[in-house]
């Protein structure tokens, strides 16, 4: 509680709620036992001109104090025309709560705190002039004027929450735009006639599909029909703002309507997908037609064009988000639209999903942060005021779906879906709040949804009540009409052309779909985006081998130049000795580590030309220390990245430290690849363990999207992975569930052992045509292993290697070929050197899918039939690359060597958490692998 307050203090003076609890106690006091406080204070309270009604003293209990009205302290020692402010100021921030939002019923009529008497103000005073000039039209208005415009502003079919912005700017800006008009736009007749016949098409579109593919899920916009112009509105508005592109992302509900209305794909396409009437070509792939994306061109009215962009998605709701945001930061990178202003991305959210999925929370907190904003994403929530079967006050604990929103210092615009001019005021405000501020803007549009969650469902077992007052109601379609009638604005004459027209085009689309069939077009209508012309998804078999080599000299050039700072700028003390040993190592010196291998394998690829995107926690420096992308002046803190000053015609070096999200950042990074296949695109986990977080990414999207919706990504994703005493949580990225999902060529899984293999497949990821995911256990301990290293003339002569045989032994005199990946590597052959086990050979399997069964048979040719194979792994047998490797390879390889295992004993948790018990446990690995050897 604020105390800090003298006996002279008046009410103007008490300054934030602290102090204004501070004077409400004090009241209380008072009016109980004026003798109790001081003299100066009972005197203030005495001379307060006009007491409230509402302040009494009711009978006081045993132990506790009366109670006073909180308006107390706002009409104590204020004049009436302080007291009205403070009327203006309530209205702003809580006028929304009464506004006529749902059309469906429910809105709360009244609210204490916007009553008079809560100001000590009556219907007296309706007709007293007071100064109105704070609301930005008259200088002089009755308090009954300014209560009508304040009400029309705040709490009509638009109720706005803005008061939470700390910026005065913005929130000045937005105050007075909705003002000076009371929140209302005014529309020329061919704009409404315009809105009039986008609604006619959006319920037309979901009749038809109604009446001619009975019980099929469409997922219907019914009763939300006025996403349809407020889309083309924002779009219209996007366009005279600069905007060349716009990337959406929607879940299902509505989708084909925005797909036939919006983005203009012919209704023929949509009715084929219904007719379903090539099922072969879709056998084990594609996806369900409201799962399906778009690329079109959208023609503005004033003759110019926006690039529009439906994200594909899956019916996992929210994840789409970052997606669709990471696409537009793509587009923006490929653009040099280093200002944010000529892309732009549009959310369509559900109001459950929006209230209830993390996700959200998750890219909202990222919308500022440099390497993921965007200028401002357009978040539109068509809320149906239910999830499924589920109302609100069972899925949230707040008053609004939007209320996690406020965590940003952005406006939130409540709507009435049913008035859709107050739908265009508040895209106009959206677009332009965006427009100026460079942030996010969200837009609650409250509906309904006229069926169930699909058109099978029935909503009455759950919403009975609900459900009558929807029947009950004329469709927005119907009311808007009679609006426009009573305006002169339309007769009902043209409406019927209108709704005919609509039809009429319909039953031709229909007619087209079942008499001239042809395959979809499920990408759109414009060409294939330039970037992509040249790469290919596909068999890994048909992908050729690329050189992946550098020079030597000029790997030892590139090294010189990532050691130089600018002058005066002083490197850590523990960094100079790198920078020092990686110099050496580029001059052939030292053998090169882990770390440097990566940095010139970035540096050769941005050397070329080519852009690099590293992003993830702790990224800069590496969360094991051993990248240091970024220098800080140790005396300034200044930062210096050494890999933007390659000098020539380099490519951009991007390199974020993320917020602490594993779904929301990978999601961006993965829809940043999708529009970005020249650039060599990473997420880094801070430890493979926690990737899970991103599981929905990574299944539904990484792993399957060339499946499902033929879209490629090259996106490398590293997972720190390894057993090495650091417990359940830090030893596993759970490679056996990306080899579980490994499937027809969809993505790369690889486990390397050695820096010159990391630098060729890092560059090879880039230089091939094929645009797959590259999914990376990344090392730890091998980081500064002595052994885990390269000479650099293998970077300059060597190429990626699927399969590392092993020359050390020789063929005729091998008793066993001990088969492994990644780190554990090292410890047999330590294992092998203590046990001079020299007729155990070790094959390193570096690229574990796709399976090169060529290369592992080269390998393995050398050795005489019915030598025995073992598979040693360091992760429990349930877990690992084991049961990928004998199922995909057999008990008996190539039918000539058996294979069995080594490895821990299944398990449920990966790893223990005692150090001591790990080393119990590689050692019991050591002793099995090599056996009586």
């Amino acid at each position: 509680m604020a105390t800090a307050l003298t006996a002279d203090a008046t009410v103007a003076d008490l300054g934030g709620t602290g102090n204004l609890d501070f004077a409400e106690d004090l009241y209380r006091i008072y009016l109980t036992d004026p003798a109790s406080i001081s003299p100066q204070w009972r005197a203030w309270f005495a001379a307060l001109d006009e007491p409230l009604p509402a302040v009494s003293a009711p009978p006081a209990t045993s132990g506790s104090s009366p109670a006073a009205s909180p308006a107390a302290s706002i009409h104590a020692g204020n004049s009436k025309q302080e007291r009205v402010d403070m009327l203006v100021r309530v209205y702003r921030v809580r006028g929304h709560v009464i506004a006529n939002l749902s059309p469906i019923g429910g809105n709360q009529e009244s609210h204490p705190e916007l009553d008079l008497p809560y100001f000590g103000l009556d219907d007296s005073d309706l007709d007293a002039s007071f100064s109105a000039g704070m609301l930005g039209g008259a200088a002089v208005l009755t308090l009954r004027e300014i209560l009508a415009k304040l009400r029309k502003t705040y709490c009509g079919a638009i109720g706005v929450q803005f008061m939470h912005i700390d910026d005065p700017q913005s929130k000045d800006w937005l105050q007075a735009r909705m003002e000076s008009t009371e929140n209302h736009i005014d529309l020329a007749r061919a704009q409404q006639v315009h809105i009039f016949s986008k609604l006619a098409q959006a319920e037309a579109f979901e009749n038809f599909l109604q009446k001619k593919f009975v019980g099929a899920k469409r997922f219907s916009l019914e009763g939300g029909e006025s996403l349809i112009p407020l889309l083309d509105m924002a779009l219209e508005r996007a366009g005279a703002a600069g905007i060349r592109e716009v990337v959406l992302g929607m879940a299902h509900r509505g989708r084909l309507n925005v797909l036939a209305n919006v983005m203009g794909k012919d209704p023929s396409e949509i009715f084929r997908e219904f007719e379903d009437q090539d099922p072969q070509s879709k056998l084990g792939r594609g996806d369900v037609k409201y799962h399906m994306g778009y690329t079109s061109l959208w023609k503005t009215q004033a003759g110019g064009d926006i690039k529009l962009q439906l994200c594909f998605n899956p019916s996992h709701l929210e994840f789409v988000g970052p997606v669709a945001v990471g696409r537009a930061r793509g587009r923006q990178d490929r653009r040099g639209d280093v200002l944010h202003r000529e892309v732009m991305p549009i959310l369509i959210h559900g109001d459950a999903a929006f209230a209830g999925q993390g996700i959200v929370q998750e890219l909202l907190n990222m919308s500022e942060l440099p390497g993921y904003t965007v200028g401002g994403t357009v978040h539109i929530i068509v809320n149906n005021q239910v999830g499924f079967t589920t109302p609100p006050e069972s899925s949230r604990s707040s008053r609004y779906c939007t209320d996690v929103a406020k965590m940003l210092q952005a406006p939130i615009f409540h709507v009435n879906g049913e008035h859709p001019e107050g739908v265009a005021q508040v895209i106009d405000l959206a677009i332009g709040f965006r427009e100026k501020f460079h942030r996010d803007v969200f837009i609650d549009m409250y509906c309904y949804r006229r069926h169930g969650h699909n058109e099978g469902d029935d909503p009455t077992f759950t919403q009975p009540v609900m459900y009558q007052a929807i029947r009950a109601r004329k469709s927005v379609v119907e009311g808007y009409l009679d609006n426009l009638i009573g305006l002169g604005g339309l007769s009902r004459q043209q409406s019927q052309e209108i709704v005919f027209r609509t039809h009429q085009r319909l039953e031709e689309e229909l007619a087209r779909a079942r008499t001239e069939p042809k395959a979809l077009k499920t990408n759109g209508t414009t060409p294939t985006p330039s970037p992509w012309k040249v790469y290919t998804g596909g068999p890994d078999r048909h992908t050729p081998e690329v050189s992946t080599g550098v020079a030597a000299p000029r790997v030892a050039e590139l090294a010189a130049t990532l050691t130089k700072v600018p002058p005066g700028f002083v490197v850590h003390p523990k960094l100079g000795k790198l920078y020092e040993g990686r110099l050496a190592m580029a001059r052939g010196e030292k053998p090169l580590d882990w770390g440097a291998a990566e940095t010139l394998a970035i540096a050769s690829l941005l050397a070329e030309g080519r852009d690099v995107r590293l992003s993830g926690q702790d990224s800069g420096r590496g969360t094991f220390s051993h990248r240091h992308s970024v220098l800080h002046d140790y005396t300034t803190g200044v930062l210096h990245v050494p890999m933007q000053h390659l000098g020539g015609a380099q490519g951009r070096f991007m390199v974020f430290d993320s917020s602490l999200s594993e779904a929301a950042v990978l999601g961006f990074d993965y829809g940043y690849s999708l529009d970005t296949p020249d650039t060599l695109t990473l997420w880094e986990a801070q430890f493979g363990d926690f990737a899970n977080g991103a599981q929905v990414i990574i299944d539904q999207f990484i792993s399957s999207g060339e499946d499902k919706w033929s879209k490629l990504s090259g996106i490398v994703l590293l997972l720190p992975h390894g057993f090495e005493g650091q417990g359940p949580e830090h030893s596993s990225a759970r490679l056996e569930r990306f080899l579980n999902i490994a499937a027809e060529d969809n993505i790369q899984v690889v486990n390397l052992t050695t820096p010159a293999n990391l630098f060729h497949c890092l560059r090879r990821q880039v230089l091939r045509r094929t645009r797959k995911p590259l999914v990376m256990m990344s090392p730890k301990s091998l980081l500064r292993h002595p052994s885990a290293v390269s000479d650099v003339s293998e970077l300059a002569n060597g190429k990626f290697q699927r399969v590392i045989g092993d020359v050390t032994v020789s063929p005729p005199t091998c008793s066993r070929v001990l088969l492994c990946s990644g780190k554990v590597y090292y410890e047999l052959v330590e294992a092998r050197r203590e046990r001079a086990a020299h007729t155990v050979a070790i094959v390193r399997m570096e690229q574990l899918y796709p399976l090169s069964d060529v290369e592992l048979q080269q390998v393995l040719l050398p050795y005489a039939p019915g030598t025995p194979v073992v598979w040693v792994q360091e992760e429990p047998l349930n877990m690992g690359a084991w049961v990928h490797v004998r199922f995909r390879l057999g008990g008996k390889l190539f039918g000539q060597w058996p294979l069995t295992v080594v490895a821990r004993p299944e398990s449920a948790s990966p790893a223990t958490g005692s150090n001591a018990a790990h080393k119990i446990e590689q050692a019991l690995i050591m002793q099995q692998a090599f056996g009586n050897e």
